[in-house]
């Protein structure tokens, strides 16, 4: 049955795709049921509005060529050298080359290039599944394994399916008026089961070839229906894609390459419709195992949270923009503005640290897959959802009010309009006028254009509001433990010199652990 759905679609080849043509390519005549702004998608490739994301992702494969051991590893279920968002992390330095890789297609695109969701997912279900199956008797991870190794080897693209559209937050999903409102198991056969409902923007899911859907938060056994995990291919039958709106996305479909910011590269998001989508039994990782939903989602979050150091090589990106757009107003020696790049760079490098540091003390789960550190991956991500902000701020600073005001593209080109354009809004004498536009336009991009939404709201929401960082954080504080050390130094009295508890020692055991690369 595995054998059939792998070999069903176009997308899915026998011949793995070596780079990011081939991966455009592949995308082609899948006959997806999308909608943007109303319409029908006939074709996704080749719409104006949704091929910068593709662009996007087609930069995963060619970075992975270009520079192999940052972008590639070797998998030890195939034996051959796989991209590295289809590696599961067997050492602290794999997470860190993962961030590494990040950080590089960061600064490539200037956007989200869409596949961390999917390499989060697969890691954090590597172990999850090795788990179910050690209290359960159940071959889950044989599954996951045998699908893991078929994805490596055609090299494809796997988005993760999580955030469901939640309805009324103050119930559970067994307690919605609406069951759709999560996804949720409607039928069970021996072939395997049916799932319907809808998750809520997703994160360049038209993009990939396979889709895996997990649950949402944790849950109980009311619940047990929505307690559901499975690969499904993007094009399978009962599939819905409702195309999500970015700010200033039409630019991209009005011809030139201006007024866009970043015309070849965006992100994208889409709200996907399950209307009783068969999963086969040799797909499904979770069935439902209730208890196991909320282990998932705080292993899956805890790898996805460090993974925005991504957004680190989009704010060098941006850094980039503003020293050069101050450097063509002839500012780039002021003092004021020396100092504004000097601290868009501190908050830059210290997301990228704490990201670091949380894939540096990573540590070994049963399955053999490392896990980073859960409170610096916190970290990182709380960071995220406050300085990219304050970065955008500072580039908005620097590039002045004229980002926001420029006339168009077409004015620039127009035969009577455009010479008045280049005469007036001349920067430096040495650089073309046309030059700080577009620049301008970057920063625009960035900070309040298409890939704004990656760069800043994506950052806020992402992996978790930053309530739920909070939450996190909070829970791993180890405050009584600190309280000992405080009290044993300034020699108070009667300070607890009990054993160290279970979670204590686990945290030391973590913190304190050596290096393993």
């Amino acid at each position: 049955m595995m054998d059939q759905e792998v070999a069903a679609s176009p997308a899915r080849s026998q011949n793995p795709i070596g780079s990011g043509a081939e991966y455009i390519e592949s995308l082609r005549g899948r006959k997806l049921k999308v909608y943007l702004m109303g319409e029908p998608v006939e074709e996704p490739v080749d719409h104006p509005i949704i091929r910068p994301s593709i662009n996007a992702v087609a930069r995963t494969y060619d970075l992975a060529n270009e520079n192999p051991e940052l972008a590639s590893a070797i998998s030890p279920l195939t034996g051959g050298r796989v991209n590295r968002f289809l590696h599961v992390s067997a050492s602290a330095g794999d997470l860190v080359m993962q961030n590494k890789m990040q950080r590089r297609l960061g600064q490539l695109t200037g956007t989200c290039f869409q596949r961390c969701v999917g390499m989060d997912a697969l890691n954090s279900l590597h172990s999850v599944t090795y788990d179910l199956d050690e209290k359960y008797g159940t071959d889950y991870h044989v599954r996951f394994n045998r699908f893991l190794a078929r994805m490596q080897s055609a090299n494809l693209v796997i988005g993760g399916a999580m955030t469901d559209v939640k309805g009324d937050r103050g119930r559970s999903p067994s307690q919605q008026e609406d069951p759709d409102l999560f996804v949720h198991v409607t039928r069970r056969t021996p072939e395997g089961v049916y799932v319907r409902g809808a998750k809520a923007h997703q994160t360049g899911c038209l993009n990939s070839h396979w889709l895996i859907v997990m649950p949402t938060m944790r849950l109980e056994a009311a619940d047990r229906d929505y307690a559901i995990v499975g690969a499904i291919p993007v094009d399978a039958e009962g599939i819905t894609y409702i195309y999500g709106r970015q700010s200033c996305d039409t630019r991209s479909a009005e011809g030139g390459d201006i007024d866009a910011g970043n015309a070849h590269f965006s992100g994208q998001e889409a709200m996907i419709i399950f209307e009783d989508v068969f999963i086969p039994r040799e797909l499904v990782f979770l069935d439902g195992e209730f208890e196991f939903a909320s282990t998932l989602v705080e292993r899956f979050t805890c790898y996805h949270r460090r993974s925005y150091v991504c957004k680190t090589g989009v704010g060098d990106v941006l850094i980039g923009a503003a020293a050069t757009i101050a450097d063509y107003n002839g500012v780039e020696r002021a003092s004021h503005v020396r100092d504004k790049l000097v601290e868009m760079t501190h908050l830059n490098e210290t997301i990228y640290g704490t990201g670091i540091a949380a894939s540096h003390q990573g540590i070994a789960m049963k399955s053999g897959a490392y896990l980073p550190d859960e409170m610096l991956a916190n970290v990182c991500k709380h960071h995220v959802t406050r300085f990219p902000y304050e970065i955008g701020r500072l580039a908005q600073d620097l590039a002045g009010g004229l980002m926001v005001t420029l006339p168009s593209e077409r004015e620039l080109r127009h035969e009577t309009i455009g010479p008045l354009i280049e005469k007036y809004l001349k920067g430096r004498p040495e650089v073309s006028t046309e030059d700080r536009i577009r620049i301008l336009r970057l920063v625009e991009n960035m900070t309040l254009g298409r890939n704004a939404v990656g760069y800043l709201t994506e950052s806020m929401h992402g992996a978790g509001s930053p309530q739920a960082q909070r939450i996190q954080i909070a829970r791993s504080m180890q405050t009584e433990f600190k309280k000992e050390l405080a009290k044993a130094l300034a020699g108070v009295a009667n300070a607890s010199r009990a054993e160290i508890s279970d979670d204590v020692s686990t945290y030391m055991a973590r913190v304190f652990a050596p290096v393993r690369n």
